[in-house]
């Protein structure tokens, strides 16, 4: 992995040195020598000849920051307006903004910035020096620049305890508020490493987390992963497993067979970095939680921030992207339907497509693998067909779904998405034969080894499994909590439950990673169909597949019985045990079933609890709600409501992920409406339930997906691994040479 500093040698300490140190005859001491070898050391590694530049709003403490962290790094200290601009000016800023204007003072700032040069020193800037272009670009080439992000209302109200009634851009036509919004653009567009700065937080802690930022973009070793059955010392059984981001986006799944895992774990938030992101829009708390979980050596935040912008953008229907809406009592529903596939899947699959195009070598070609009980198989096909057209060339996408095992809508859905570089498969089998086929291909090395060789294409995964596919996840459940304070239900740390149709424990294990970040979840509920594998686990600590069959329900993106990411939930609870979770899962692979440990059981069981829903209670559920409220739930979040109705104790808000739109499940939700006749065409069956006017409104983009697939056709084939590895060479074959 690149680093900043590593093209430099660490020079010795000479006698020479030590004595151009000013080094009192007391220091000579070996204690003294070794604090001043430390603090060289420190100074030396984290600057070299780099500059860390402050940026950020007027108020956000630039200039009071750059001096604790000078004093810290024993380096010179430069505030721009004090030492560069007003030296330059012969007057001071306000008089020099009063006397020239707004934007002439913007020219003239950035003209003193392109004359400016320093090396290992600590820069403040002003707050309107990143809307000079060139200036910025000239500061950037020989510093890390470090945003510190204040919330508006802070520094509003900062500004005005301080009296401050001129900055840059103030006038009758533009509010203060409006004039630090309008910035927050440039600031992105520069910085390195993003700062929260809360409100009651000193100088001196804000100090230290810009040089513990700076440290870590400096090092990006820190952040390696590991399987979820590699060794405590990170070193699989097979080989030495640790990737980087970029590795484990491309790779999927780690040559053991386990799951990759952060080897550090999650970072972790302050509850004043948490209160900081309250007023922040659901973007914009992505970019701070994503920054915090993919190192700049891997994505760069500035193009960090524009993959999010891209994924979270038109794409989505509604402006709040998953906005949390009062359903009765303590219950809560968090809405993730509202991409263009009407599922939970888009908040990840049209963020990680992109991911995925910047992090694969150029020198290659991607086929992207995935299994599908629903929902994911559109998702993908629709992110993936967003790329642009030079990574459409190179990256195409091929998607297995039980033939049987979806509905209609879902079906058509699939059918509709494919494009250029996406295409469906059914397959005459259930959902765990696609999930585990591919798995299973994915270890096969002479078959990937062969593609490499024959056709320059490699295998990558884009199911949960990915962990690219979790870390989207993982915002939206922290974005709900947040959503709740800011709409006053609660005080911020105040305990949530949150229940979650749970199948292969993807969106559940990125609500308990939410909880490990600082979000105060109490309570994580697994809502299971009857397909109650998992239910039985959390209870009793016995996963048991043994003589089950999968049953088909009305909820079919939870008819799953093997639940791949429940392997990276019991890494965590087992200390990172490696070599536990291995035999675990080569016990159930190998014999159906295996059993927790008493302990083991006792920390799931602090964090689960789990319940089961028929179907006649599905149905029911979706009848009830729609007769009280209005609003009709799909058939996965009835699961969720009637079991979190069960378990619930009602001391607490609950938030119930609404998973999918109900448009995807029209012959369900017609007959829970208690519908006698219901046409067979998927079109019309949504224009039917699009007369009832109800809450929330049919689904836009799943009904222009329907018009354009008429008589769309897709491939079917048997469920047999050969078969599935012909139609893999061949769509190779096909796109690709």
């Amino acid at each position: 992995m690149f680093h900043i500093f590593q093209y430099r040698p660490l020079r010795l300490i000479t006698q020479t040195s030590l004595s151009s140190m000013c080094l009192k005859p007391m220091l000579s001491r070996p204690v003294a020598f070794a604090q001043i070898w430390k603090s060289w050391f420190s100074s030396h590694f984290l600057l070299g000849n780099k500059n860390i530049i402050l940026m950020g709003p007027p108020g956000a403490g630039k200039t009071t920051i750059g001096r604790i962290v000078g004093q810290k790094l024993d380096c010179p200290v430069i505030d721009v307006d004090d030492d560069v601009l007003e030296t330059t000016w012969n007057m001071s800023v306000s008089e020099k903004l009063k006397d020239i204007g707004y934007e002439e003072f913007l020219e003239e700032e950035g003209k003193a910035l392109l004359k400016f040069s320093a090396s290992g020193s600590v820069i403040s800037l002003s707050g309107s020096n990143p809307m000079h272009a060139a200036g910025m670009q000239h500061m950037k080439k020989n510093g890390i620049v470090v945003y510190l992000d204040v919330p508006t209302t802070v520094i509003m109200s900062r500004l005005k305890s301080m009296e401050v009634d001129r900055i840059v851009g103030l006038s009758p036509c533009n509010s203060l508020k409006d004039i630090l919004q309008f910035r927050k653009q440039f600031y992105k567009r520069w910085y390195d490493i993003r700062v929260l700065c809360g409100e009651d937080v000193a100088a001196e802690v804000v100090a230290e987390k810009v040089l513990d930022a700076v440290k870590r973009y400096q090092d990006s070793e820190l952040e390696t992963f590991i399987s979820t059955r590699s060794g405590r010392s990170g070193r699989s059984m097979e080989e030495d497993s640790h990737k980087y981001f970029s590795d484990v986006v491309v790779q999927g799944l780690a040559p053991d067979g386990g799951l990759f895992v952060p080897e550090r774990g999650l970072p972790k938030f302050t509850a004043g970095e948490w209160q900081g992101l309250i007023e922040a829009t659901y973007v914009e708390r992505a970019e701070v939680i994503l920054e915090r979980c993919i190192h700049p050596a891997d994505i760069p935040a500035s193009k960090l921030a524009e993959i999010i912008a891209t994924a979270y953008g038109e794409n989505f229907s509604c402006s709040k992207i998953a906005p949390v809406r009062h359903l009765a009592g303590n219950q809560f529903l968090l809405e993730l339907f509202h991409g263009p596939t009407a599922s939970f899947k888009d908040f990840a699959l049209q963020l990680v497509p992109h991911l995925f195009a910047y992090c694969i070598p150029r020198s290659c070609n991607y086929l992207i693998l995935v299994a599908t009980s629903g929902d994911t198989g559109s998702a993908v096909l629709d992110g993936f067909s967003r790329l642009h057209d030079t990574d459409k060339q190179r990256i195409a996408v091929m998607n297995f779904f039980p033939e049987d095992g979806v509905s209609p809508i879902q079906k058509s859905q699939m059918i509709g998405c494919q494009k250029e570089n996406a295409w469906s498969v059914g397959v005459k089998s259930d959902f765990d034969f696609c999930q585990t086929a591919i798995k299973q291909i994915f270890t096969n090395s002479n078959f990937t080894g062969f593609l490499t060789v024959e056709y320059g294409t490699a295998l990558a995964a884009a199911n949960s499994i990915n962990w690219a596919r979790l870390l989207p996840q993982i915002v939206y459940h922290a974005s709900a909590y947040l959503d709740l304070v800011h709409q006053g239900i609660i005080p911020f740390g105040s305990p949530v439950d949150i229940c979650i149709p749970t199948g292969n424990f993807g969106n559940i294990l990125a609500a308990f990673y939410a909880k490990m970040m600082g979000i105060p979840i109490r309570k994580l509920i697994c809502a299971s169909n009857g397909n109650n594998v998992l239910t039985d686990f959390i209870r009793t600590g016995v996963y048991d597949l043994r003589g089950r069959k999968l049953i088909s329900t009305f909820s079919p993106a939870v008819d799953i019985l093997k639940s791949s990411n429940l392997e990276r939930y019991l890494h965590v609870i087992a200390n990172e045990d490696g070599q536990l979770v291995t035999q675990l899962f080569n016990q159930l692979e190998n014999q159906g079933h295996f059993q927790l440990q008493k302990e083991l059981l006792e920390k799931l069981q602090q964090d689960l609890v789990a319940g089961w829903c028929s179907e006649e209670d599905c149905l029911a559920a979706i009848h009830s709600v729609y007769s009280t409220t209005g609003y009709i739930l799909d058939t996965h979040t009835a699961v969720a409501k009637v079991v979190a109705d069960r378990l619930q104790d009602r001391t607490c808000p609950i938030i119930i992920s609404s998973t999918a739109h109900y448009s995807k499940f029209a012959p369900a939700i017609l007959r829970a409406l208690r519908i006698a006749e219901i046409n067979q065409d998927p079109l019309s069956q949504l224009h039917l339930l699009s007369s009832y006017s109800a809450l929330p409104p049919i689904h836009w983009g799943l009904l222009e997906t329907l018009k354009k697939t008429g008589n769309g056709d897709h491939q079917v084939c048997a469920a047999d691994m050969s078969v599935l590895m012909y139609h893999i060479e061949t769509l190779i074959q096909n796109h690709f040479m």
